[in-house]
């Protein structure tokens, strides 16, 4: 990545942090970096090819800096997953980004082949590859993104909280389990539960005999 690109996209991840992604736009980034908005487009082609860049460089950082030769499969998917969990705890709106732009840039793709490789290792046959690949990316973004965006915050797990009491009878099911819903929900340790179930079931596919 050449020096000018990388200001580019650091300027841009700022105005995300401080403003929002909405705020993010070809003229705030000329702005922010001191150009015309017909200069950036030697760099970033468009408003698409900048956010996939954005995407990118947010998914560099998941990336192991040195070997992983020496862990496991569940090591490195754990890994990857508690990264990508920090990297949106530290930038709140990247989780949206994760969810709606896909993997295309070179370090977007390396990612997604860490998951690939761990998924091959663990003995998942490979035409169920693919689709674990999906349900380990999508279980662990939408997990970062419930938690940026306060859907997991204390209360919110339970619609009584917000929306009034309910006449009994309403939700049998929350009304079953009310008193498990009201405690504090402990989400790093919900978290690892979660990663652990999914292990589980990469075993569960891996014992499983491939589709023909």
């Amino acid at each position: 990545m050449s020096g000018r690109r990388e200001e580019i996209l650091d300027a841009a991840l700022a105005i995300a942090d401080e403003r929002g992604l909405e705020a993010v736009s070809m003229r705030a980034l000329a702005d922010r970096v001191g150009v015309t908005p017909m200069a950036l487009y030697r760099h970033v082609k468009d408003k698409a090819a900048l956010l996939d860049a954005m995407v990118g460089r947010l998914l560099a950082a998941l990336l192991p800096s040195g070997t992983a030769e020496d862990q496991t499969w569940d090591e490195r998917l754990n890994a990857l997953a508690h990264a990508c969990r920090a990297v949106t705890q530290r930038h709140p709106w990247a989780a949206h980004v994760l969810f709606s732009r896909p993997a295309v840039t070179p370090d977007a793709v390396r990612a997604v082949d860490i998951i690939y490789t761990a998924l091959i290792e663990a003995g998942v046959p490979e035409p169920e590859v693919p689709r674990l690949e999906r349900l380990v990316s999508t279980f662990v973004i939408g997990f970062a993104a419930s938690e940026a965006s306060g859907r997991f915050a204390p209360g919110a797990l339970d619609p009584r909280s917000r929306r009034g009491r309910l006449p009994e009878g309403e939700l049998p099911g929350h009304n079953r389990l009310g008193q498990w819903l009201d405690l504090p929900v402990d989400l790093t340790a919900e978290f690892e539960a979660d990663l652990n179930d999914i292990r589980r079931l990469i075993e569960a596919a891996a014992r499983r005999p491939s589709s023909p």
